[in-house]
């Protein structure tokens, strides 16, 4: 989704106080949220122009406890949480999924099949010193519209049907995105599936540098492009520092 790029920037005192001594950061501990309810910080991520909503439920999961639901049926929406967060500390990026059925039209190369079952979007925080003045103009534009900066980049870690894993390809809707397929094919649904990222070794192989601060992660389950239906699970969201 292009406006999943615009997903913006601010850190939480909470986030921030317990950043200085842990080993593991909880950017989304759905498992220990009172019942019912998302942790603090997180909030719904709602597109302009587009009316259908993907639902998303915090319910009880016979193997993770507490966990997030999302029915997505013709409909685009997230959850995102807003971070201000060094990757070079916090690097590896860790999470669960579970997708009961995979967007069979999805396309990873063009827009009209930029839907996902399961997707975990990680944005970076806009640096005036990485981008060319033309840029600069444009993100410029952009807080007068927004309120304030866009990410400067993004990336995307997917589960796609079709595409091998281990692809890295620029969005069909800008190139300040790139998809990340972590997951390929079918003969893992229905099952709970843990990952670990380097995100600071993903972002120097998607554009060649190093990553500026995280500016928000968030989570998407989304067919509005082709129009199917599917639902699927998200558990608990990690940042650690490396070992």
């Amino acid at each position: 989704m292009a406006a999943l790029a615009l997903a913006c920037v601010v850190a939480s005192s909470a986030l921030r106080s317990a950043e200085s001594n842990a080993v593991a950061l909880p950017i989304g501990l759905f498992s220990a949220a009172p019942p019912g309810m998302l942790p603090d910080g997180w909030r719904p991520l709602i597109f302009p122009r587009i009316d259908a909503h993907t639902r998303y439920a915090v319910v009880a999961d016979a193997m993770r406890g507490q966990v997030v639901r999302a029915e997505a049926s013709a409909s685009a929406s997230g959850l995102v949480r807003k971070i201000d967060i060094d990757p070079r500390e916090w690097p590896l990026l860790r999470w669960q999924w579970k997708a009961d059925r995979l967007v069979q039209r999805a396309d990873v190369t063009t827009k009209r099949g930029d839907d996902y079952a399961v997707r975990i979007y990680v944005a970076f925080a806009y640096d005036p010193q990485r981008v060319s003045l033309l840029e600069r103009a444009w993100y410029a534009a952009a807080r007068i519209v927004y309120g304030e900066d866009p990410p400067q980049a993004g990336l995307n870690y997917i589960w796609d049907r079709k595409t091998a894993t281990g692809t890295i390809v620029p969005n069909a809707y800008t190139s300040r995105v790139r998809m990340i397929v972590v997951e390929s094919g079918e003969a893992q649904l229905g099952r709970w599936l843990e990952y670990e990222r380097n995100i600071v070794d993903d972002y120097r192989r998607a554009f060649g540098s190093d990553p500026p601060r995280i500016a928000a992660i968030a989570l998407m389950s989304d067919t509005d492009n082709t129009g199917e239906t599917v639902t699927a699970s998200y558990g608990d969201i990690v940042l650690a520092r490396a070992q």
